[in-house]
């Protein structure tokens, strides 16, 4: 059963498999990349926010309230979007969960790994998630590169990777290629590149850094607004 990826530009990622819609980082407002608005989507049983800045919590207060979405996110950063308005019915696990922690929604697995970066509430996370139909996908988060991201690619298999690549704030191409390695991903997608002008304007130098580094890892070079078929 094939697994629908598409991307919104920066971090922003829709992935739906076997009946399950799981939005990631929902940053439609404002974000010069989307190329449609939030209440344009197909309906998300999920929404997961790696950690509270404008560019990654984005909608996802708004996006929950209209649906009636669960959103997935760390102790801290929940109750600060509770705050700010989300139905506090909407939190998956009532307070939200930590790095380690495994939680579902309908059939849907997430794990919740760490990232390095900063966050106004709560830490900056990534997420493994397991569709349904068992493909597995690690999002990143914003992030630098850090070596214990071979042990996830040990515990893991993981299908897709999704890795900031545009530097300034994150990892840039090099490092995003290095990390696709130590996470042994079969294929990756960059993110967080060309939404601003301060970070990377184009995904070449990740090509080729993920050619030379990862050979074996796949690289799917999305433009915003696209949908692949894994």
């Amino acid at each position: 059963m094939p697994t629908k990826l598409t991307w919104h530009g920066h971090a922003n990622f829709q992935i739906e498999a076997a009946g399950a819609n799981v939005l990631v980082d929902p940053f439609f407002t404002g974000n010069p990349k989307a190329t449609v608005k939030w209440k344009d989507i197909s309906r998300p049983d999920l929404v997961l926010v790696t950690h509270l800045h404008g560019d990654h919590a984005g909608d996802s207060v708004a996006i929950c309230n209209y649906h009636g979405s669960m959103l997935g996110g760390v102790v801290g950063l929940v109750e600060k979007l509770a705050e700010s308005g989300l139905d506090p019915q909407l939190i998956l696990n009532g307070i939200g969960f930590n790095i380690g922690g495994t939680v579902s929604h309908q059939d849907v697995k997430v794990t919740m790994t760490e990232a390095f970066h900063t966050s106004e509430a709560g830490c900056p996370v990534g997420y493994i998630i397991i569709m349904p139909n068992g493909f597995t996908i690690y999002h990143a988060g914003d992030t630098g590169i850090f070596r214990n991201l071979k042990t996830w690619g040990e515990l893991y298999s993981i299908d897709l990777a999704l890795l900031p690549a545009g530097g300034t704030f994150t990892m840039d191409a090099r490092q995003a290629a290095l990390a696709a390695k130590f996470l042994k991903a079969k294929t990756a997608v960059p993110m967080h590149w060309g939404t601003f002008p301060v970070l990377a304007q184009d995904a070449s130098d990740f090509e080729r850094e993920l050619a030379a580094t990862a050979p074996d890892c796949r690289p799917i070079i999305m433009q915003p607004g696209q949908t692949v078929v894994l």
